[in-house]
């Protein structure tokens, strides 16, 4: 099968397309003939060796794909076999034409959803609507999330509003994005630092905050936090924050906020698959979009990566076999 390896961690770059022997699903994991591989902050995050140094190179990236089950190992109920499925295949693996993921970690996709649709939502959309239950999000409350213009983002303003948010706001990198942020259920825009585009201060609080970016600038959206505010971090795209980010909630300590990260590793996989479901079924149902940036060839990862590096991703880049 071709894939695509990393053979260089940093530069997007190392990317390479390879041939690899074809996987055979052990017991309990189904083999999939791969239709599309969602690209997402994570890849990049390993590939850039944000991470550090415990991966292999000649990793295979890639966590998310969506395709037919073609066959299935020992304990692997056959009626999987034919069926269309949204899968996640670790944190690699996924870059391919063909994966391996077990039964336990496959939701089936509805009719009506493509698999480019599927793989924009199905690992982004659990995240963050746990990620809301995580910042004890309930009606009425204001939200403001850091970083809206990628899948997690996208979702998680598309979640507020279903979920009665007084306010949504959103930063981003342009006024076009925002402009698309807002018909998505995004009330207020704001620039990177948490500014509205060209005019106040932006001083304007809010009750949670969901942070897909951390990096450098994470502290100095803790005064963006009304009393009581929570802030939910859920990726760290833009890099660690300083080490001594915490003197930030210290310096507000009348406030009385609270910072905390959010994993779905932490949530029990029958609740994860229960939600993803849902919301790939809310999406076959045109209840919620999901939102493709573009449809590339897998020999095009590396370009896929240049992109999301640049900040020029709105949405989810897709990469297809």
């Amino acid at each position: 099968m071709r894939a695509v390896t990393i053979e260089e961690y940093g530069p997007a770059s190392g990317l390479v397309v390879t041939e690899r022997p074809d996987p055979a699903p052990e017991s309990g994991v189904m083999l999939i003939a791969v239709e599309a591989i969602g690209v997402g902050g994570v890849d990049a995050v390993i590939r850039r060796g944000t991470l550090g140094t415990g991966f292999p190179v000649g990793m295979i990236p890639g966590s998310e794909v969506a395709g037919t089950v073609v066959q299935v190992g020992d304990g692997v109920d056959e009626h999987w076999l034919g069926t269309k499925v949204w899968a996640f295949t670790g944190i690699q693996g996924g870059y391919a034409e063909l994966a391996v993921a077990a039964e336990r970690d496959v939701t089936e996709i509805p009719d009506g959803l493509a698999a480019t649709d599927a793989v924009a939502l199905g690992s982004a959309g659990p995240v963050a609507h746990f990620a809301l239950a995580h910042g004890r999000f309930a009606p009425g409350e204001s939200v403001l999330v850091r970083g809206a213009s990628g899948s997690l983002g996208i979702v998680a303003v598309q979640l507020a509003a279903r979920g009665g948010a007084g306010r949504i706001a959103v930063t981003t990198s342009s006024q076009e994005r925002g402009e698309r942020l807002l018909a998505l259920g995004a009330t207020d825009v704001l620039d990177r630092d948490g500014r509205e585009f060209g005019t106040g201060d932006g001083d304007t609080t809010f009750d949670v905050l969901i942070d897909v970016i951390g990096g450098e600038g994470l502290p100095a959206f803790f005064d963006r936090l009304a009393p009581n505010g929570r802030i939910v971090s859920i990726g760290i795209v833009g890099g660690y924050p300083p080490a001594d980010f915490g003197m930030g909630l210290m310096r507000l300590f009348q406030r009385s906020l609270s910072f905390s990260t959010f994993s779905l590793d932490t949530v029990p996989v029958p609740e994860r698959t229960a939600a993803r479901a849902s919301l790939l079924g809310a999406a076959a149902r045109g209840e919620i979009s999901a939102v493709v940036d573009g449809v590339l060839p897998l020999a095009d990862a590396a370009d896929a990566h240049s992109r999301m590096d640049a900040g020029g991703v709105f949405g989810r880049y897709v990469l297809v076999p």
